[in-house]
């Protein structure tokens, strides 16, 4: 959904200081020069979405020298929540793959900039049917509402462009939602976007990837941005489109995105609401229509991410290779938690005017070539690659991997607050916190590093948390991927309200991973926690912890932790103590991915 991410932005963004018109074209598929010529046409689109016309306002990039003798494969992208087609990051895939010899088409998203209809979170019903007429523009089967007809695009058959689609957050998953209603896409990029809107917005790590059935903890910070950026547009957009207007009370989503805020912000969760909330979310992300998606898909996520974790492309890319679809996965440092910071030496930056300067760029450019260009001999790199921010030189900051580590290491919660790596030493013993009416606990503030404000450092208050420390390091340890932990606790007062109807009396937990150097400071990597509703709290229950990539250094030490609060979501409704019993026979387990150096 990318709103106001100032370092996502520079990671995409493209400063073009040559004129438009200069002299030969690019050879296709090869490195961006200053001298490429391309023109850019504003368009416009009417096309058909969920039973009403829209306008879409689009950008065309033509490469010189494409004409219908001589056409190109085209790339479709669109803009990030809030932005347009005129965003340095959306205009930027225009520029730089014109720049490499493809056509390009980039448009503002339903409901911003100048397109019209209501903002329907990626849903495929509207935004992908919106996108597929652009598809038909591209086939040369539709024209632009000024009469523009498109006879350059490659077709693999008539009416069937040779087009793939790239872009970041609420511009990646509209490729998803697009693929899932056109098979026509040939090549897809989704950056740092969504695989499940109830866990992006409600998390509960309770349940694996992709099941989400029990309301968790409101995201209330990231959510309310949105929905705030979009109930605002009128601010924003002089003259504004009136099939951009729904009602006084929801102003610019459609209904059922407004009921979804609503039921989010309410805290309360009965069963019926909960049941409509769940099954919109789920029908506006990829996890519900993941199967209807064919094209080969190169998914990039961040590490710095609080809003779309690890976990999300990962859910998204093991049922993708699980039911055919060739697809690999890359981890880069930036996420929409990166705020103003720069991109890191050697990560993707699109102001440098080109793809070969970073290894995502060149895997975004190998998959397009593969795909689009049909180069069947062109490596389009391992399975699985991850970026590594203890190591120094750009050249070596990525490794890769033939698929994803498994949780091989256990560590024991000890009844004396210690992380063991033998059942036989945990300590019989218990430990006891109780949450209060404000929050206690701090990871981040969400969109503090958007706005260029300070964020203090994560912090729990003493008799609000549980945690477990594990022995000085004797080596060096590399954690990649989302560790596990099962759990039981006791709540009385949980128990005793956990039937009452609404999922909101239900016990609130958050679960988080320290690493604890030796002078005592403390860091939580990239600030991620692992919100947990509890279903049951007579049962146990395993946490699925955002995933990470971090190095732990020798002589430090890991540090789990379970906390009653966290002040970026909603927590408990009413005071509910929580003991944690550990006995050798009977304790809490924390699961970790290592790797070798």
């Amino acid at each position: 959904m990318s709103r106001r991410v100032p370092g996502i932005r520079a990671a995409l963004a493209l400063t073009l200081t040559a004129p438009l018109t200069l002299t030969a074209p690019l050879a296709l598929g090869g490195p961006a020069t200053a001298a490429d010529q391309y023109t850019v046409t504003a368009l416009k689109f009417t096309v058909p979405a969920g039973g009403r016309d829209c306008t879409v306002d689009a950008d065309l990039y033509r490469p010189a020298g494409v004409d219908r003798s001589n056409p190109a494969p085209a790339v479709l992208a669109t803009n990030g929540f809030g932005g347009s087609k005129s965003d340095g990051s959306t205009d930027a895939i225009g520029k730089v793959f014109a720049r490499r010899g493809y056509v390009g088409l980039v448009y503002s998203g339903l409901g911003f900039g100048r397109s019209g209809c209501l903002i329907s979170l990626d849903d495929p019903r509207l935004d992908g049917a919106a996108a597929s007429g652009l598809i038909d523009f591209l086939a040369g089967t539709r024209a632009a509402d000024d009469g523009t007809r498109a006879d350059f695009v490659t077709l693999d058959a008539k009416g069937d462009p040779r087009v793939g689609m790239i872009g970041g957050s609420y511009g990646g998953a509209i490729q998803l939602a697009t693929a899932a209603v056109d098979h026509r896409v040939d090549a897809l990029v989704p950056l740092i976007t969504w695989n499940d809107l109830a866990y992006s917005l409600d998390p509960n790590n309770t349940v694996g990837e992709g099941g989400w059935t029990v309301p968790g903890a409101f995201k209330w910070q990231w959510a309310n941005s949105f929905y705030l950026t979009g109930e605002t547009q009128p601010l924003t957009v002089p003259s504004l489109d009136p099939t951009r207007i729904n009602s006084l009370t929801c102003l610019h989503f459609v209904t059922r995105a407004c009921a979804m805020f609503r039921t989010l912000n309410s805290g309360s969760y009965p069963a019926r609401a909960t049941a409509d909330l769940l099954a919109y979310m789920h029908s506006v992300s990829p996890v519900s229509y993941l199967n209807r998606v064919k094209a080969p898909t190169l998914l990039v996520q961040g590490q710095a991410d609080s809003l779309f974790n690890l976990n999300e492309a990962t859910a998204t890319y093991k049922t993708l290779k699980a039911q055919g679809t060739t697809a690999k996965m890359i981890w880069q440092s930036l996420g929409h938690s990166s705020g103003t910071a720069a991109p890191a030496a050697g990560e993707l930056d699109l102001s440098q005017g080109d793809l070969e300067s970073s290894y995502v760029g060149r895997r975004i450019a190998a998959w397009f070539d593969r795909y689009l260009l049909r180069r069947t001999d062109t490596d389009t790199g391992p399975a699985f690659a991850y970026y590594r921010d203890w190591i120094t030189d750009p050249a070596d900051t990525y490794a890769t991997a033939n698929q994803l580590p498994a949780l091989d290491e256990k560590l024991y919660l000890s009844g004396d607050g210690k992380l063991v790596d033998d059942r036989a030493k945990v300590a019989r013993g218990s430990g006891k916190y109780a949450n209060r009416l404000v929050p206690t606990s701090h990871s981040e503030s969400s969109l503090a590093g958007t706005i260029g404000l300070p964020d203090p450092a994560p912090y729990d208050t003493a008799g609000t948390y549980l945690g477990w420390t594990g022995e000085p390091l004797t080596h060096a340890t590399d954690v990649v991927g989302a560790p596990k932990a099962t759990l039981k606790v006791v709540s009385p007062q949980a128990r005793r309200v956990q039937n009452s109807g609404d999922a909101a009396d239900n016990l609130v937990l958050f679960a988080k991973l320290y690493d604890l150097a030796p002078d005592g400071t403390q860091t939580l990597v990239h600030r991620l926690v692992a919100p947990v509703r509890v279903p049951d709290v007579t049962k146990s229950f395993t946490v699925t912890l955002p995933g990470i990539v971090h190095r732990y250094a020798k002589g430090h030490r890991l540090r789990f932790v379970i906390a009653a609060s966290d002040d970026a979501y909603t927590g408990n409704r009413g005071i509910k103590p929580v003991t944690v019993v550990s006995s050798p026979q009977d304790t809490g387990v924390l699961e970790l991915p290592v790797v070798a150096d």
